[in-house]
Formats: C-alpha cells, structure tokens, sequence
C-alpha cells in the first residue's frame, strides 16, 4: 500500500468502515520470483462471506479527462505486471484466494449517484466509487491498449459484464472456481 496514494488510503477506510479484515502490502519491495520479481499487490482482504482476496487498487477518475476534454467513460485499464503480478500472488497464496482488481472511482463534482448506490463512499471530502473484476476473468478478455506503456483494457461490454460492485466480492456468495 502506498500511504501517499489517496486511492489505496480511501480504500482502506472502506475496509474498515466496513470492519473487514485485510493486511496492507508495504509496496516498497518487490517479492523475489525465479524469473526476476514479483509486482506487489496492495491488500489481503478477508470477507465477511470467506472470501479471501488479493487486492490490487487501480484509481481512476470519472468523469475521465483526456487532451483537456471530458469523457464520461469508466476506465478499466491496467498495467501487464499488475495483471502477472495478481496470478502469481494467487499461486503462492493457493486455490482459496481470488485475485482482485478494484477500480477506485474518485467521482467529479457533477457525478450524480444516489446515496444508496452499493460501495459509494464518501471520505475526507471526496467521494469514490469502488468497483471490481476478478483477475483471472480480465486476464482471459484483456487486449492491448497501449504496448510503449504495456498496459491493457477491456472492451466496454466485456467490462460491464465482469464488473460487480466491490460489497458483491466481500459479502455475496463466494466466487465459483470454475467460473475463473
């Protein structure tokens, strides 16, 4: 976790808001692998439905702003490593934990939601929404988006049918095996 990053830190308030239990990553080592390093992920997040969750916290901003302009576009992008980085965290850790992509919405001013939209959070005078897609789904839909940066997308129906919002991974039925 980076306590620089106001995304991770919103994060984790929600986690314990919610009184979830979890485990901060210190992000300032890498792990060693047997081909180099291991990118690190952020939270070990445990459910209060069992789940076991290896989190990696993406921050994004909705509206979204590119050349100036404003896109009402809800960006999914990441880098390869996180992706790489998730599957090998869950085979180190075992079958039992999912890895886990949370884009962290840090909402706009004229975003309008209502208050009881699922993982709508208000914190420190800011507001966010918090959504996820399982790792190991990403990683069989993903497609280049930029290979100088190496970093990959989603197309955005393949994004809506895998994004849930993050209450569904801690609270709701524990994700299938066979579904990732």
């Amino acid at each position: 976790m980076d306590r620089g990053n106001h995304y991770e830190r919103a994060f984790e308030g929600y986690l314990q808001m919610r009184r979830l239990c979890y485990v901060a990553v210190d992000e300032t080592r890498r792990a060693p692998a047997e081909d180099g390093t291991i990118k690190c992920l952020d939270f070990v997040v445990y459910g209060e439905n069992g789940s076991r969750l290896l989190v990696d916290v993406k921050g994004r901003r909705f509206p979204a702003t590119s050349g100036g302009k404003e896109r009402r576009v809800w960006e999914c992008w990441s880098k390869r490593d996180d992706i790489d980085g998730l599957a090998q965290w869950k085979v180190r850790f075992g079958q039992d934990y999912h890895g886990l992509l949370v884009f962290t919405y840090l909402l706009g001013p004229a975003v309008e939601l209502s208050e009881d939209t699922e993982d709508y959070w208000h914190w420190r005078g800011r507001r966010y929404l918090f959504r996820a897609v399982q790792a190991d789904q990403y990683r069989k839909l993903m497609r280049v988006r930029s290979p100088k940066w190496n970093t990959v997308t989603l197309a955005r129906d393949d994004f809506r049918q895998l994004v849930r919002p993050l209450h569904h991974f801690t609270h709701g039925p524990l994700p299938v095996a066979d579904q990732l």
